[in-house]
């Protein structure tokens, strides 16, 4: 049996209300109310929402609606919203007034705020400019608020996935309101349409088109997705069930800061009492019992002489809400309603004259009057259909026979009525079909190599997992049929470990691979935020934003094998590391664990260079560092990079007591097997890396920056200068069976790549007939010696290279002493044994940045930041 959910409780008083949030702005609220509302004249305009009134300007002011400068001393400002025009703009205004806006929304979409960056921005809901540690702004699109806003903002957040019984192929634009660059040209008239003055212009969040907010209707609803649509992740290709996991669950985003924007948003209210100034009163307004329950009011700026009906028009408006006064009343604490055709707190003087009582209540219910009739606003909840909502007049003797029929009138189709509650209620239309509720969760931290079997009984026994709704689909990967379990799980895996290891469950979206668009190679990131200071962080956000957020991870929410596992079923697919050497490293040895259950065992891998030394980075021309370029260009750079081979290594160190004349009596420990990407080093080399180690441990937080962190290899570079290691008495090396002789020195390094200890060319470029000329896929290591620090120093101003001892493709190294020894800048000191290097099965296929310069693209189609181009190319 059908049936209709009733309003979502402590919405304002008995009102049924089919928007889904009703934004408010306390400081517009403030400066609207100081004036008689009913004392003004009004201009109505088309764009659905907005009350104009005539302002005198004392200030430069530009128009909200064509962003040029309003020239004379006459505007016209919004009462709501502080949309701002010219009067010959009124009657092009399109932009639908914050109060009108959500009910437009036919699919709401929640947002998942965090901290705002550090340029300037504006509100989208009450159009001021940012300031503070007030801001915050969607970790997924571009609107950007108040934290005093934010509760009150628009959920029209980009669809990124289709969620339940979501069906859509073709992708419309998302426009998005000003915050757009102020060279950016309109589309349709090519006029600029951008400023940093104030909210203007509509930016398109996916392929980044932008117009005037009257010309952005005339262009065609459907989206081609820009310049990067070869590599974004299709919407429509992506499926995940959310409704037990909000936004941030889905994202992988992390919730703290969400966590503090009710404290934000009390702290910036205040303790908020009753106030008095001349001439004006502020008020504490509830909307309705929930607000009261969750001490969520907003302040109401009236003046001392105003009546019943323009008090509750000022505290609509700070609530946008845009019905009329007279169905609305205040009542204070004791529930007792104000009478609209009285003068406001009348203390027996004649009525020309009204003054407030001395004792005015503290706080204020705002309640809608009971009403003969209502009208319900249904939304269809499919994608397809053109209009957002259908209005249904309903009263006492209403039934949800009655309103489905007349919703079956205007539809004519087989439906079911449900609802949706996003801080108020909403009522929905949805298709009637029985629909498979799956939910796809990550376990990791559990020992690896099992089989599902014993996968299946380790989780039993920590989780208590119910096996008739839960099967492992890969290792590790859960598919889970039933909505309350997935949540239990997800929530118990946070407090539970395994063999002392903590557990980390994440959601994950099913790539539905027969939808990809053929001949398409959707882009997979990983940043690793702990990289280069801050500009990881700011590297996150600015790839969700020019991308599908279900193909950037963050790297410090369980690694890399979130993203392979999500793109496993991709036939074709490219990868962005953002991070340090060691980043590239720790995705390359994941990829190599689990390629054989990839349908892409081999996707290519660019570089973000956010690290210290950076090597890799720089000889497939990626640059020394990144220095805050502009995310869009970077993607476009990787989409017309050219793949090149690379090499790897396995070394097998096996740890054993060896004699003098080289004999082995016994293990000391365990083999130990790594992989080498970069360089393999031992001596001093490594010693310098193991003091920069141990330095970091100690304190983390000082290491954030490329310049310190050098800063400290140097001090530690200093340090060995009187240091001497006779390293070539510690040590026999065979390269491809034959016996090397060692000269005098105190570090010996193998080479995979010609750069070395941030760019240096430590093989050297002179020709020589007994060697090759290295690459990095020709299957050979360059092995070269140091004589010392002040050697290393010398190699890295470019006075010097090493000495140059051998080059194979197998070496064995007999070590009789403890060594410091560091792979691709990972140190630890190495027992007495063996050490074998070989090569690592097959090349790992690797982008290289083009040579060509990328043409500039245009300001409309991406917001630029001040870009500082990496300084080399990498060179070789």
């Amino acid at each position: 049996m059908t049936a209709i959910a009733p309003a979502a409780a402590g919405t304002t008083g008995s009102k049924v209300w089919s928007s889904l949030v009703l934004p408010a702005s306390p400081l517009s609220g403030r400066k609207k109310a100081q004036q008689s509302p009913g004392s003004r004249s009004r201009y109505h305009v088309s764009a659905p929402g907005h009350c104009f009134r005539k302002v005198t300007l004392t200030k430069p002011t530009f128009c909200h609606n064509c962003s040029d400068f309003i020239w004379g001393l006459i505007g016209f400002i919004c009462e709501v919203c502080n949309f701002m025009c010219h009067e010959k703009c009124l009657k092009t205004v399109r932009t639908a007034c914050s109060c009108m806006a959500p009910t437009l929304v036919r699919i709401p979409v929640a947002h998942c705020f965090g901290p705002a960056g550090q340029k300037k921005r504006f509100c989208c809901v009450c159009r001021k400019h940012l300031e503070g540690n007030t801001a915050i702004r969607c970790e997924v699109c571009e609107l950007h608020a108040h934290s005093e806003c934010a509760a009150f903002s628009c959920g029209d957040c980009r669809l990124c996935h289709q969620d339940g019984s979501q069906d859509f192929d073709t992708l419309h634009h998302h426009w998005r309101e000003g915050n757009i660059p102020s060279g950016a040209r309109c589309e349709v008239c090519r006029r600029t349409c951008g400023s940093s003055d104030v909210l203007a212009g509509m930016r398109c969040e996916w392929c980044g088109m932008t117009t005037h907010a009257a010309c952005y209707v005339i262009v065609p609803p459907e989206c081609g997705l820009g310049r990067l649509r070869s590599m974004l992740l299709h919407p429509a290709c992506v499926r995940i069930c959310s409704r037990n996991f909000s936004k941030m669950h889905c994202y992988r985003i992390s919730e703290s800061c969400q966590n503090d924007l009710g404290a934000c948003d009390s702290a910036t209210l205040g303790a908020g009492v009753f106030l008095q100034t001349s001439g004006k009163q502020v008020l504490k307004v509830f909307d309705g019992d929930d607000a009261v329950k969750r001490s969520h009011f907003r302040l109401v700026s009236i003046p001392r002489i105003t009546k019943n009906e323009e008090v509750v028009e000022s505290a609509l408006r700070t609530f946008y809400i845009p019905d009329d006064s007279l169905d609305y009343e205040l009542q204070d604490n004791g529930q007792q309603a104000l009478h609209s055709n009285d003068i406001l707190n009348r203390n027996g003087t004649p009525d020309e004259k009204a003054i407030f009582k001395e004792n005015v209540p503290e706080a204020w219910l705002l309640r809608a009057k009971p009403q003969d009739t209502e009208v319900l606003k249904v939304y269809a909840g499919w994608l397809k259909v053109g209009v957002a909502y259908i209005s249904i007049s309903i009263s006492k003797n209403s039934t949800v026979d009655s309103v489905i029929k007349e919703v079956l009138t205007q539809l004519g189709r087989q439906v079911q009525l449900t609802s949706r509650q996003m801080n108020q209620t909403r009522f929905y239309i949805v298709e009637s079909r029985k629909q498979v509720v799956q939910v796809n969760l990550l376990l990791e931290g559990l020992p690896v190599q099992l089989s599902k079997e014993e996968y299946t009984n380790l989780l039993q026994e920590h989780l208590a997992i119910k096996s008739e709704s839960t099967h492992i689909a890969s290792q590790c990967g859960y598919v889970i049929t039933c909505f309350s379990e997935a949540e239990r799980i997800y929530m118990l895996a946070k407090d539970t470990s395994v063999s002392n290891q903590q557990l980390t469950s994440l959601v994950i979206p099913e790539i539905m691979h027969n939808k990809l668009p053929k001949g398409g190679s959707p882009l997979l990131v990983f940043v690793n935020p702990k990289s280069g200071g801050l500009k990881g962080q700011e590297l996150l956000y600015g790839f969700r934003k020019l991308l599908n957020p279900h193909q950037v991870f963050d790297m410090t929410n369980g690694g890399p094998l979130p993203g392979l596992h999500t793109f496993r079923e991709v036939p074709r697919f490219r990868v962005l590391v953002c991070g340090g050497d060691g980043t590239v490293g720790w995705v390359l040895g994941v990829l190599e664990a689990i390629r054989h259950k990839l349908v892409c065992p081999e996707p290519p891998i660019g570089i973000v260079p956010l690290g210290t030394g950076n090597d890799l980075a720089r000889i497939l021309r990626w640059g020394a560092g990144y220095s805050g370029e502009d995310p869009h260009h970077i993607l476009v750079s990787v989409d017309e990079a050219e793949e090149v081979q690379m090499d790897r290594w396995t070394i097998l160190l096996d740890a054993q007591e060896v004699t003098e004349d080289g004999k082995e009596n016994g293990f000391l420990e365990p083999p130990k097997i790594v992989q080498m990407n970069n360089y393999f080093g031992l001596g001093i080399d490594a010693e310098l890396s193991l003091d920069f180690h141990h330095a970091r441990e100690e304190e983390p937080g000082k290491f954030n920056s490329r310049f310190h962190n050098k800063g400290v290899y140097l001090k530690a570079g200093l340090q060995k200068l009187s240091h001497t290691r006779n390293l070539h008495k510690d040590l026999k090396l065979q390269v491809d069976k034959q016996e090397v002789e060692l000269p005098s020195i105190e570090g010996l390094i193998f080479l995979n790549i010609p750069s070395w200890g941030s760019g240096a060319d430590l093989w050297g470029s002179e020709g020589d007939s007994r060697y090759g000329k290295p690459r990095i896929d020709d299957g050979m290591l360059e092995v070269v010696g140091v004589t010392g620090v002040v050697h290393m120093g010398q190699v890295q101003g470019g006075m010097r290279s090493g000495i140059r001892l051998a080059q194979g493709n197998y070496v064995r190294i007999t070590v009789t002493k403890p060594i410091p020894v560091q792979v691709d800048g990972e140190p630890w000191i190495q027992a007495p044994g063996n050490i074998i290097i070989s090569a690592a099965g097959p090349k790992v296929r690797m982008l290289r940045k083009s040579k060509h310069k990328q043409k500039k693209q245009p300001a409309s189609l991406k917001e630029r930041r001040s870009e500082s181009p990496s300084s080399s190319d990498g060179g070789h």
